[in-house]
């Protein structure tokens, strides 16, 4: 074992690049276009949650939401993941999930799901003190 570990739990994990989607998403391509295509890749499904809440359909960001974030527990899983530790933000390839779960936060407070939104506004901190604030929950 490393120090980190010793001292502060599991090292941080980092989802793989996703180099296809990510230059998608990253061009302008229409996040639904993209979760088509590559319909694991948690940003897109982020990227459309967040274009539900802003609409005002806090229903439909929620499902987008919850899509994205579970594809994005799978990932972290298969990336050894033990569903517990760090998932930096400055690392791109997991904004996505990130991304998602801060969405499913908001989703969860607009339709009044306070112990969901408590429970993903916490998972987000948890993954990275930085997240939050990046992504508008802080």
């Amino acid at each position: 074992m490393t120090l980190h570990q010793d001292l502060l739990g599991p090292e941080p994990t980092r989802l793989p690049e996703r180099p296809e989607p990510q230059a998608a998403i990253d061009g302008g391509t229409d996040p639904a276009q993209v979760a088509r295509t590559w319909p694991d890749f948690s940003e897109a499904w982020g990227r459309l949650a967040e274009a539900a809440l802003t609409a005002g359909d806090p229903v439909a960001a929620y499902a987008y939401a919850r899509t994205g974030y579970h594809r994005g527990l799978d990932q972290l899983r298969r990336s050894g993941w033990k569903g517990h530790g760090p998932v930096p933000w400055s690392h791109r390839p997991n904004q996505g999930f990130l991304r998602a779960l801060a969405a499913l936060a908001r989703a969860a407070g607009e339709i009044g799901d306070t112990e969901e939104y408590d429970r993903c506004r916490t998972f987000l901190a948890d993954s990275d003190p930085e997240a939050p604030a990046a992504l508008g929950l802080a």
